[in-house]
């Protein structure tokens, strides 16, 4: 929620602050995210003057350039060299002096220097609008009006609009905070509370707006009541469409908004002031004069403001005329009849939908409103008529509006304020603190609640329309508890606590033991959403997938079924950011449907290493990673939870360039690999991104805390060498799978060291080099028995892979 100092201060009885004011409402609950200073123009044009050019003279060194004296009301003209074309004696000007500073429309801010321009001293700067900031023309210099007063501040004449921008995070229960008003409520009640006053807004509402005549009625009529709670609406003749006034303008652009014209800023001023969404209507498009709120049949064609045809479904609630749909209720507009510059009629719509309705619409078609998100938090139903003769008047003021009919409200459904019984002990309970009735009576009185009914010990009270979360004793507790400052809950000198004995400590104990593992091999490690883009996958993938029904944005709209992809965003985020070399991991959830439909999630442990895993220094070159690297880190995680080893196979799957599924007793624990350009295309990713998957979960279930130890060996293990030409395309796995087969007892250990590829081996051809090392625990090996087991394998290798052997 974004909130401009100024604009605020509009309600509030007295000046506070900007730090002040950022102390309060984070105080209240209003957490203040950001407050950062706004200027409509940079710089606001300080130190900028009016100057009179006294003489102008062509540059005698330079055809292009003029050689002026300016009168800026000292006791002497400034000598400036200027360029510009316009440029002529008895124009009043803005003049940057030396030792100004100015910010130009592009670029880094300047400070004027005294210079010589072709040999000749200038002494400033007569200024363009693109140089100060003003605009973008570079045509020529500002020429000011002849009465300007020389000498005065540019910042006078133009008046630049500065303000704080307050950037509010809202919790979803405090929807009447999201508007100005409802902030300097929240405000006042905190003074009234702290300064033992009563304070209260500034209200710039209306009671009284009376029809200047009856030209344009308008019946409203609403046949879906479920999904309307309330519809006002007032009919306005005679408008002028044009630009808003400066002070509506500068506001707007304050808080992010961009001015349209008058009417859609009013209906968008009003939003944010009073937090009720409006919407105009081109009166002479409302066939038969007739408002109807229903839903249209499934697959009806709506063409909105943005020109995009959309089909409707059966639940979007619609506003209609006698003959059609104008616009998706609380959600967009439609084209036809929207506000156009031509429009000299409108009808004014304030009403009341169902939160729910809204949320489902907006989501269904990706529109994210201002009006859709305000509709789906819920809305003052109290505040339809309120905020509708708000807009009306202004409308009738800076529109030359009047108004054209009665206001028309249809209620269907009075809706009853929520009555609360709170406890006082209940109040001391869940706050840890004493307050005395008096101070609550006042706490509350002042956010709009009403006391129906006192006790010794409780209260009954009537929360106002506008505390739409208000349910229970525990929420007034914390209107409460907000007023009185959050800061202020006392901290207890004595806790109690109830121990509690950890059910499953081989998940948390394994998860650090790792985590400081990859720590010490210099990895970070990160944290991702779990909810992510469905873009990012293809439709089978997205099959199986969990999708969001009320989805934040519609980017984020799928439980992510792998954590690749959020992890590569973050890898992304780096490299742009010129951080080449990345090494992360991270553990968190992935999620799914299994195959009858039901929910899942897995714990995932995932690496992420790209570029060089070494620095280049005097050493040597800096090492890039590959996939022996991140396969040598997995193979060492498994080994320090699971007891028995882990073997590779090739492994299928269209994420990787190449892959590995690593197994234990035959069931996958994990995938490695190279991530395939393609999915690296997607995140605009160019180099070389290494990724391993572990399901944790699997993994842990095979971790054993049995030790066993064994006799240390006394006799010395006896290696051997083999090299073999085999098959270019023969992996190494294979000969270790073959060479297993053969179960030789005193084998301990095949270990590849070399592979070397040349034209001379053959077409297609490349050379392992193996070492063997054999181990018999009772006796020490001879040579005739090494050699026999050597031989063995040879012929083996030789009959099942064909390789030539050469004894090294």
């Amino acid at each position: 929620m974004t909130i401009s100092y100024n604009w605020l201060h509009d309600y509030l009885p007295k000046k506070i602050e900007p730090e002040n004011l950022s102390r309060i409402l984070t105080a209240i609950g209003l957490e203040v995210e950001s407050m950062e200073r706004y200027e409509s123009v940079k710089g606001c044009l300080k130190g900028l003057l009016v100057g009179e050019v006294v003489a102008c003279e062509k540059h005698p060194n330079a055809d292009k350039l003029k050689l002026t004296r300016v009168n800026i009301g000292k006791d002497r003209a400034l000598q400036i060299v200027c360029g510009a074309p316009n440029v002529a004696a008895g124009q009043k000007v803005v003049v940057a002096t030396v030792g100004t500073k100015i910010f130009p429309l592009k670029g880094e801010p300047v400070t004027m220097k005294a210079a010589s321009i072709r040999g000749i001293e200038s002494e400033g700067m007569i200024c363009a609008e693109d140089e100060i900031g003003l605009g973008e023309s570079h045509e020529g210099i500002i020429v000011l009006p002849p009465s300007t007063k020389t000498g005065s501040l540019v910042s006078d004449y133009f008046k630049p609009y500065e303000d704080y921008v307050i950037e509010i995070g809202l919790t979803p229960n405090h929807m009447d905070a999201m508007s100005h008003l409802g902030v300097a409520r929240d405000v006042c009640a905190y003074l009234s509370h702290h300064e033992n006053s009563d304070f209260r807004i500034r209200s710039p509402l209306i009671n009284n707006l009376k029809p200047d005549n009856q030209r344009l009625p308008i019946s409203v009529s609403i046949e879906n009541k479920e999904a309307c709670l309330r519809y006002s609406g007032i009919s306005i003749t005679g408008i002028t469409i044009k630009d808003s006034p400066k002070w509506m303008q500068d506001k707007l652009k304050s808080i992010g908004l961009r001015p349209i014209n008058n009417i859609v800023d009013i209906t968008n001023y009003v939003l944010h002031e009073t937090g009720q969404p409006l919407h105009a209507f081109d009166a002479d498009e409302i066939k038969g004069n007739k408002i109807i709120v229903k839903n249209l049949p499934e697959g009806t064609k709506f063409i909105a403001l943005d020109e995009k045809e959309r089909k409707l479904s059966a639940e979007d609630l619609m506003i209609c005329n006698a003959e059609e749909g104008m616009c998706i209720a609380g959600v967009f507009g439609g084209l036809k009849s929207g506000v156009k510059a031509t429009t000299k009629n409108i009808f004014l719509e304030s009403a009341c939908f169902n939160p729910l309705d809204i949320r489902k619409t907006s989501f269904r078609h990706g529109l994210r409103t201002d009006a859709a998100i305000h509709f789906e938090k819920g809305m003052d139903i109290s505040n339809t008529v309120n905020a509708l003769k708000r807009a009306a008047s202004l409308i009738k003021e800076l529109a030359n509006g009047e108004i054209a009919s009665e206001i028309v409200d249809v209620l269907p459904r009075p809706k009853n304020k929520t009555e609360v019984l709170l406890k006082y002990r209940y109040l001391k309970k869940l706050s840890g603190k004493s307050y005395h009735p008096d101070a609550v009576k006042k706490i509350l009185f002042s956010l709009g609640f009403e006391i129906a009914k006192e006790g010794l010990d409780d209260i009954h009270v009537i929360a106002p329309h506008h505390k739409t979360d208000i349910a229970l004793a525990a929420d007034v507790v914390e209107e409460i508890m907000r007023i009185d400052g959050l800061d202020n809950i006392p901290i207890p000198s004595l806790i109690a606590i109830s121990p509690s004995v950890e059910t499953d400590s081989a998940f948390s104990s394994y998860k650090e033991k790792i985590a400081n593992y990859l720590i010490g091999l210099g990895f970070n490690e990160i944290f991702t959403n779990s909810i992510t883009n469905s873009s990012y996958y293809t439709e089978e993938e997205l099959s199986g997938t969990v999708k969001m029904i009320n989805n934040l944005s519609a980017e984020l709209n799928v439980m992510r079924p792998s954590l690749l992809e959020t992890g590569l965003e973050s890898i992304s985020y780096n490299i742009n950011r010129k951080i080449n070399n990345l090494k992360f991991f991270e553990f968190g959830k992935a999620y799914g449907t299994n195959a009858i439909g039901q929910y899942v999630e897995t714990n995932r442990l995932c690496l992420y290493i790209t570029g060089n895993v070494t620095e280049e220094s005097w050493r040597g070159k800096p090492k890039p990673a590959d996939f022996f690297y991140v396969k040598g880190i997995c193979e060492k995680i498994v080994r320090q939870i699971a007891s028995k080893p882990i073997s590779f196979s090739a492994n299928q799957n269209k994420k990787f360039r190449e892959a590995l599924a690593g197994k234990i007793n035959n069931r996958v624990v994990l995938e490695v690999g190279i991530a395939s350009p393609a999915i690296l295309k997607l995140f605009d990713i160019k180099q070389v991104v290494l990724f391993a998957d572990f399901n944790w979960d699997t993994l842990l279930s095979m971790s054993s805390n049995d030790i066993e130890f064994h006799e240390l060996p006394k006799q010395l293990p006896v290696h051997r060498d083999l090299a073999m030409v085999v098959d270019k395309s023969l992996a190494f796995e294979q000969v270790e799978k073959t060479v297993q087969k053969m179960k030789l007892d005193k084998l301990l250990q095949t270990q590849l060291f070399d592979v070397f590829e040349s034209e001379k081996l053959g077409a297609n051809k490349k050379s392992l080099a193996v070492s063997f090392t054999f181990l018999d625990d009772e006796k020490t090996l001879t040579d005739n028995e090494v050699d026999t087991m050597i031989n063995k394998i040879m012929l083996v290798l030789e009959k099942e892979l064909n390789a030539e052997i050469r004894k090294s």
